[in-house]
């Protein structure tokens, strides 16, 4: 049996408000063509499916002509989970449908942790799949009246270790062959890294588990929520697989993956790393302007003959007329999507006064302009840090939404 663990697709995304459908339309047809030449017969999605909680018809026609297209290969089943960007109602709404088709979606937590896992017979081969969603806290955790913030982390990630726990106790109890069991999941693991296309994943302290804190029942952990693939805590079994194509400009110096997993005689025999093309050429130039500009001519795109976009980080410190530079890159058939100043000073601007500088409000990460607020209303973050927790774990919750 032969299975692909991938994740993060984002469908819908935009790079500083540019439609990357073009790279995600590449992706998913050369998804398809590597499942048919490779013989896949288990294709795992662990969450962030959609960019957002309310997918536009183009990116949702996207979704559902690849699952029919899937249909017609050798590919027996797909396993989706629900992300903190997905909506659970959006997902699960076609399940019963889709459930037809063997392709299983789990939106959300269910109340009875059995419906989370699913058993998939491939030849003679058998798997037990723990389909674990992303995990919000009002799914897992009863509220408590007047609870401090270090109750609430305390609580949400007893409450999210339980339920991994009661998962693999399910897997364990069904498993009669000593079939492997795989888990799936979407949350950030202790020591994982990230790139600045997560600015909206909480990173203070709530939620926030290891490597250890998984049942070892698991023989291998699929997760998803981190761009950059990744091993977990020094175990191989534990892995991100990342997103499939660049979603922030931190992101063009590392190769995109998937996972490919081979079971044989009831066991897993290996874990390898599928490098995932790139679909368009994103470049980071730095440097004077007449230094940027000299490097414009290294600028092509590659075999796929998209646009390549550009991201130009000037060493100047005062603002300067950049036309030439677009005007340049027109020349050069490649557009520029954002200009920065490296040292521009910033520490003493207001909001007001940053937003003038930038090419956009999308420069400004939330985090950022929270931090400013607070500096404007004399709040020390370095002192209360209970405060800058309380405001990322309610900006998780709303680009959930």
């Amino acid at each position: 049996m032969k299975i692909l663990h991938t994740a993060d697709w984002h469908l819908g995304h935009r790079l500083q408000d540019f439609s990357q459908i073009e790279e995600q339309q590449l992706f998913l047809q050369w998804l398809e063509q590597y499942i048919v030449e490779h013989k896949i017969d288990v294709l795992l999605l662990s969450g962030d499916v959609f960019d957002n909680a309310s997918p536009s018809n183009q990116s949702l026609r996207m979704y559902y002509d690849f699952l029919v297209k899937l249909t017609q290969t050798a590919c027996r089943s797909v396993v989706i989970t629900g992300g903190n960007h997905d909506s659970p109602g959006t997902l699960n709404a076609p399940r019963e449908l889709l459930n037809a088709l063997s392709i299983k979606v789990v939106g959300k937590a269910t109340e009875q942790v059995g419906d989370e896992v699913f058993t998939i017979d491939v030849d003679n081969e058998k798997l037990i799949l723990a389909a674990v969603p992303y995990l919000r806290d009002q799914d897992i955790r009863s509220a408590v009246a007047g609870e401090s913030f270090d109750d609430l982390t305390d609580r949400y990630k007893k409450a999210l270790i339980n339920h991994y726990a009661g998962v693999a106790e399910h897997c364990r109890q069904i498993n009669t062959v000593q079939a492997p069991i795989i888990a799936m999941g979407h949350l950030f693991a202790v020591g994982g890294k990230l790139s600045d296309s997560e600015q909206n994943i909480y990173v203070g302290s709530l939620g926030h588990i290891g490597a250890g804190d998984f049942p070892d029942t698991f023989d291998y952990i699929a997760l998803g929520h981190l761009h950059r693939p990744q091993i977990v805590g020094g175990n191989e079994q534990i892995r991100y697989s990342g997103s499939p194509y660049i979603l922030s400009f931190s992101e063009i110096n590392y190769a995109k993956q998937m996972v490919e997993i081979s079971i044989e005689n009831n066991a897993i025999q290996s874990i390898n790393k599928v490098d995932i093309p790139r679909f368009r050429e994103i470049y980071s130039l730095s440097g004077t302007k007449q230094e940027c500009l000299d490097q414009f001519p290294a600028i092509i795109s590659n075999q796929y003959r998209l646009t390549p976009w550009v991201e130009i980080i000037l060493d100047e410190t005062d603002t300067i007329s950049t036309d030439d530079l677009k005007m340049q890159a027109e020349i050069h058939e490649f557009e520029i999507l954002k200009i920065t100043l490296k040292n521009f000073d910033r520490r003493m601007m207001g909001i007001e006064e940053q937003l003038k500088q930038s090419q956009s409000i999308k420069e400004l990460k939330p985090t950022e302009v929270f931090k400013l607020k607070c500096e404007e209303q004399n709040i020390d973050l370095d002192e209360r840090t209970e405060i800058f927790d309380a405001f990322n774990e309610i900006l998780q919750q709303v680009k959930g939404q």
